[in-house]
């Protein structure tokens, strides 16, 4: 790279990459599902379930807390993803207990990414661009989100919110 575009720990390309890798395994689960086992189905939702998992937990940790008051349409815009997570997190809820056999599963997987593609506009639409217009250091937010995921990835717990030196949650804090 000649310093021309964002680099790979830019905030807004680390995210954007998320967007696109959950993009591809929906795409792959909605042209596959007819031909998948039951347990393939589950699987491939299941590696949805985490991967968004993971992204909302980065995002409400450490995007949404250093992007929140650049100013208030951003404020505005940061509450209304958070509130969205919260949906999100209930439709992987209702995924994750559910077994791929029952006959409202794809359905269930269909309207996560319906929903998950919704958010996705509009975080890259309109909360992007002012995030890039601003002042903010985008290479250190970005390199805080690539080792809090890796962190989160290795140790397998997505679910469970960082806690800051105060006890509370950042998720609470952020939301």
């Amino acid at each position: 790279m000649f310093g021309i575009g964002q680099s790979e720990t830019n905030a807004l390309k680390v995210l954007e990459q998320d967007h696109d890798a959950v993009d591809a395994l929906f795409k792959q689960y909605e042209s596959d599902k007819d031909d998948m086992k039951p347990a393939q189905k589950q699987k491939l939702a299941t590696q949805i379930c985490e991967m968004l998992t993971v992204h909302a937990t980065i995002e409400e940790e450490i995007f949404y807390p250093a992007v929140r008051n650049l100013d208030e349409e951003v404020r505005d815009l940061v509450s209304e993803a958070a509130v969205e997570h919260q949906s999100l997190k209930d439709i992987i809820g209702r995924l994750e207990a559910a077994p791929p056999s029952d006959p409202l599963y794809d359905a269930g997987v269909k309207v996560l990414s319906e929903y998950v593609k919704h958010h996705v506009k509009e975080e890259e639409s309109e909360l992007f661009p002012k995030v890039r217009s601003s002042d903010l250091d985008l290479d250190t937010v970005g390199q805080q989100l690539l080792d809090r995921k890796a962190e989160l990835e290795s140790a397998g717990q997505a679910s469970k919110p960082r806690r800051s030196n105060s006890g509370k949650s950042e998720e609470t804090r952020a939301g």
